[in-house]
């Protein structure tokens, strides 16, 4: 196993290269590697933060996070001083399992670890039946109607029944205690099982020894049962957990494991998917997933890409179409020319931001794993002070009150309140087509009163067509449209794709290459061949042209060389066409909209107008962007903006909140903290509204956790609360906060 894991090519299933290091342009042999494992065996936050410093004592490791609701692992390690194997071999050490995120067996250990869980709660079912079955009689007899014969028959019955729940079911709870006492650190599973080992200790005494010094009664009936409903508990919250990572694993599992490789003689190969390489030719069959992006060149198909774009409807593909992996072929079989592989494809892309957001830990989050530590402490001191204030009246009550507080006040339900409201709702927006970033920002997006949008690809279509062109006299349009495309291609301005795509379209030879070639953000472009030429707006073009004539078209782009004018052309920009729903939609949300755009004031007003938005601002330069927005928030403002290009990165960056479409430019979707991987603007409102249901709902949470707790808490310590209604409320606690939080994946 530990030369599998270091085996390179093995990396490339769970880690990739890290972002410093792929910045630094140094070479992989010494740079350092993210990796995502899934830790087995966690329970809760105390959990988290044992791997996390066992990690970290690693040498070679330079960071380690560890969500304790997801069970994920990130570890950025590097190469030339530890191996996968070394730090893996740390977390068994400190006594949990790791599987890497990519593991074809990560599915496998969760239904046998879902199976193991099913038979400790069925054990521990039926012997509390049992047990309760033969308690019953003490409970509705009167004194002298059972004899003490019949009396010690029943209870040795009920210590016999009780051995399997305490030696398996409560096995797990043991494991950990004894981890954690050997590793002089505390968890949520030490007070629990102290319970357990005292009260079954207690009762075994009574059942022996009636006349000892903790007298003749026994628990094994609230044993039974407060380990039946922490069971219940723990069990129900796998299965969610299970139904939340399952997202995650859902997306991640879309790449196949093989792939029909062609061989120079044309015939096929089924060989794995990492030894796929740029520019093989691979063969592609109905129900098969798409395992790399690369182009169509033979046959023709539907694809389901509903998990990478939010579109729901299957995607009509053929010769020359591009396909993305992830994607999921469903009608016909397909030659496709392979074109990025690895950590190059979208694919790759989303699931690394999936996988980051969900190891972060917002704010409320962090807050309680810092509380749950010192809160355990307090549990078992406070057990402690209440054994101590009742053993002289009576030693057997004084433990079991003490059992009682033990179990009551387990924090889990502080623990879970926010992330599994968190990574339900980012788990339900990726199911749309939104990758959450930065799971903070859901807090963040939750309090935005104002939301600002830019125009050209986000409020308006991202493509848009030539719909006239003019050229000076003796300029033909051929060689105007060669000139503008030859600067356009260094610009991912969506009007300078436009012109680069009619003129790819069109079959013409590619202009000449530009030399010194430099994008203004929100003017145009210039560059350099046999003379100065300028692409863009009118008033770039101007100061040194003459002859520019003026349109009434409200969508130009002009073309100059270093004193003539050579060319115009009209472009349409289509507003997108959710775009005054969306607008509506956030109005009904009390959220004030505006917008903001490099474009010249007479477009910027007219798709103002067009989608209901009042307060519109054009020529706009970045600055003036941010100035904008910093006013705003010096006002009290709460501002989330939605962008898409590269004039819109300080704003982004800027913003309490930002996002940013799929097919935006990397520094847009760097400064971003949500992606939009479709088109649709309709889920920017929708995401307004879960992220404001979110926040209720990890509010409800909290307050629930902390209303428990300030009820049971008084009552175990004044002994009017049995260990097995404290194991009860303990175990419904933590259940209704996950079920609560399991509201949050349904509708949008």
């Amino acid at each position: 196993m530990a030369e599998l894991l270091d085996d390179r090519q093995e990396w490339l299933r769970f880690s990739q290269q890290h972002t410093t290091t792929l910045t630094q342009g140094s070479d992989s042999s010494d740079g350092c590697w993210d990796s995502h494992v899934v830790i087995q065996g966690m329970h809760c936050a105390a959990c988290a933060f044992t791997v996390e410093d066992a990690l970290l004592a690693v040498p070679g490791v330079q960071s380690a996070e560890v969500n304790a609701a997801t069970h994920r692992a990130k570890v950025v390690w590097s190469e030339a001083r530890v191996k996968p194997s070394i730090w893996m071999a740390a977390i068994a050490k400190a006594g949990y399992g790791a599987l890497p995120a990519a593991d074809s067996s990560l599915r496998q250990a969760r239904q046998d670890e879902g199976r193991r869980a099913l038979w400790r709660w069925l054990v521990a079912g039926f012997c509390m039946m049992q047990v309760m079955m033969y308690a019953y009689p003490a409970y509705v007899s009167h004194e002298g109607d059972i004899t003490p014969d019949m009396v010690f028959l029943l209870r040795w019955a009920s210590w016999v029944l009780t051995l399997p729940v305490v030696f398996f079911s409560c096995g797990p709870f043991f494991g950990n205690a004894l981890r954690d006492i050997r590793a002089r650190r505390v968890s949520m599973d030490l007070p629990v099982a102290l319970g357990m080992v005292i009260t079954f200790l207690l009762s075994s005494a009574a059942t022996f020894e009636p006349d000892g010094l903790f007298g003749g009664e026994v628990y094994y009936d609230s044993l039974t049962m407060f380990v039946f409903f922490l069971l219940t508990g723990r069990w129900l919250e796998l299965r969610v957990r299970d139904r939340t990572a399952g997202a995650l694993e859902a997306l991640m599992n879309r790449l196949p494991d093989s792939v029909e490789r062609q061989l120079p003689s044309g015939e096929f190969e089924r060989v794995a998917v990492r030894r796929v390489l740029v520019g093989d030719v691979i063969r592609v069959s109905p129900s098969e997933g798409f395992p790399v992006d690369g182009v169509i060149l033979q046959g023709q198909t539907l694809a389901d890409e509903a998990l990478l774009t939010g579109e729901s409807r299957p995607q009509a593909r053929g010769v020359g179409d591009l396909v993305v992996a992830g994607s999921h072929n469903l009608s016909g079989i397909v030659m496709v020319r392979v074109v990025q592989v690895g950590e190059g494809t979208q694919f790759s892309h989303i699931v690394s931001l999936m996988e980051n957001a969900s190891l972060q830990k917002p704010r409320l989050a962090q807050l309680a794993d810092r509380i749950a530590k010192p809160f355990l402490i307090g549990v078992l001191f406070l057990a402690a002070l209440s054994a101590v204030w009742w053993w002289p009246s009576s030693p057997s009550h004084a433990l079991m009150v003490a059992v009682a507080v033990l179990v009551v006040t387990c924090p889990c339900a502080l623990s879970l309140a926010t992330p599994a409201a968190m990574l339900a709702a980012a788990g339900n927006l990726a199911r749309h087509g939104v990758l959450v970033r930065n799971l903070q920002a859901l807090e963040s997006l939750a309090e935005i009163d104002t939301l600002i949008f830019d125009k050209t690809g986000t409020l308006t279509q991202d493509g848009q067509r030539i719909t006239q062109t003019m050229t000076a006299e003796g300029v033909t349009t051929e060689f105007a449209l060669a000139m503008a495309a030859a600067l356009a291609k260094h610009s991912r301005h969506p009007l300078s794709r436009a012109l680069v795509q009619a003129h790819e379209t069109s079959g013409r030879a590619p202009g000449p290459e530009m030399e010194d070639v430099n994008e203004i953000i929100g003017q145009g472009v210039q560059g350099h061949s046999k003379g100065l030429f300028r692409l863009g707006s009118a008033e770039f073009c101007a100061p040194k042209t003459k002859g520019i004539p003026e349109y009434s078209s409200i969508c130009q782009v002009h073309l100059c060389s270093e004193n003539e004018w050579l060319a115009s052309w009209q472009l349409s920009e289509d507003v997108r066409a959710d775009a005054v729903q969306a607008v509506q939609a956030l109005k009904d949300l009390n959220v004030a909209v505006w917008l903001l755009s490099g474009d010249q004031p007479e477009p910027v007003q007219h798709v103002a107008q067009q989608v209901g938005i009042s307060k519109a601002f054009g020529a706009c330069t970045p600055q003036d962007k941010l100035f904008r927005m910093q006013t705003a928030q010096s006002q009290g403002a709460r501002v989330a903006m939605v962008g898409d290009g590269l004039n819109d990165g300080p704003v982004l960056a800027g913003a309490h909140v930002s996002m940013a479409f799929g097919n935006a430019v990397p520094l847009a979707q760097s400064k971003s903290d949500l992606v939009l991987m479709g088109g649709s603007l309709m889920v920017v409102a929708q995401s307004v509204k879960l992220a404001r249901q979110t926040l209720r709902v990890v509010r409800q949470n909290l307050a629930w956790a902390a209303a428990y707790n300030a009820v049971c808490v008084p009552l175990a310590v004044v002994g009017w609360l049995p260990a097995w209604l404290a194991g009860l409320g303990m175990a419904l606690s933590s259940l209704w906060v996950v079920l609560n939080s399991l509201r949050l994946t349904k509708g949008f």
